[in-house]
């Protein structure tokens, strides 16, 4: 049976929004475990998503008001919508905090990341970019830049802001091809590792090479490729893509939301696992953003 366009939207958003809060859990050191087990991850009852979903939430409804990607107008959304607890690290807090009191995020971000951040915190909200043009690669590509770069302007940054909306896009028309995504990187960091990650192949790699070789953490060109790797390898079982990211140790959250993004583009809401998505977060309110997004993206495309 064919999977419908829009049912592919909502499963990204839903996938993201599940790999996040499932991956959460494992995420970090004991205290900060224990921290999401206490807030209900482990009780059988809300799975509780952290700052990737809110913030690919907030992005996706500003593409949704705004018609296409003003970054202004996004800037300010994420400022308002930022919940601390859900795990903002301690640069985008201040960041965010600088721009709800009023300073325009350029200003604020070249303050608190003078160089450039680049974290995995523009990858790990950079789906709905994928989903809302996926019809013209080139205004993915720049609208990705540009939403990146209010947050993370280094060039690692933005790039993997770009690879994950771009891998998103590919995943709403077909199977994920890791060659081509090497050929249209801008950097060896991310060539590289493409490259490596498209020559195992179909081969079961263990989670202490791809960790080694590709990398877990917070970098973005580090994990986001990591995560892109995990979403075609694990092009069947939504499951078994968490359960290697948890073994794999690091980042494991926004790895595993960004890879849901990508599984749930691709097969769309039904391939989730319904027994972790009925006690999924604001699963409604995800499932009509999505709705929202699929129609808004059809009249920008027309």
């Amino acid at each position: 049976m064919a999977i419908s366009l829009e049912d592919r939207f909502a499963g990204s958003l839903l996938g993201l929004a599940l790999g996040d809060a499932l991956g959460a859990k494992h995420e970090g050191g004991p205290l900060e475990q224990a921290a999401w087990w206490l807030m209900g991850i482990g009780k059988g009852e809300l799975l509780r998503w952290t700052d990737d979903t809110q913030m690919a939430i907030a992005l996706a409804e500003s593409l949704i008001t705004r018609r296409g990607l003003d970054p202004d107008h996004l800037a300010r959304l994420w400022a308002e919508r930022a919940d601390w607890e859900r795990g903002y690290g301690t640069g985008a807090r201040k960041l965010l905090r600088m721009i709800r009191d009023g300073a325009d995020w350029r200003e604020a971000n070249r303050a608190i990341f003078p160089d450039g951040s680049f974290g995995n915190g523009a990858a790990m909200r950079a789906a709905p970019l994928g989903l809302f043009f996926h019809t013209d690669l080139a205004a993915l590509a720049r609208a990705a830049e540009l939403a990146s770069s209010i947050t993370h302007a280094h060039p690692l940054g933005i790039e993997g802001g770009v690879l994950i909306a771009r891998a998103t896009a590919m995943a709403l028309a077909g199977p994920l091809d890791l060659d081509l995504l090497a050929r249209d990187s801008s950097s060896d960091e991310y060539r590289s590792r493409l490259t490596t990650a498209s020559g195992w192949g179909e081969e079961p790699t263990p989670p202490a090479i791809v960790r080694r070789a590709l990398g877990a953490w917070v970098e973005a060109h580090e994990s986001a490729v990591t995560a892109v790797y995990l979403a075609r390898r694990f092009d069947g079982s939504f499951q078994e893509m968490v359960k290697f990211a948890i073994r794999l140790g690091g980042d494991t959250d926004t790895i595993a939301a960004m890879a849901g993004g990508i599984l749930g583009a691709r097969h769309g809401a039904g391939f989730l696992p319904g027994e972790f998505l009925a006690r999924i977060e604001a699963r409604e309110e995800i499932e009509r953003l999505a709705r929202d997004l699929f129609r808004a993206s059809s009249r920008t495309a027309c």
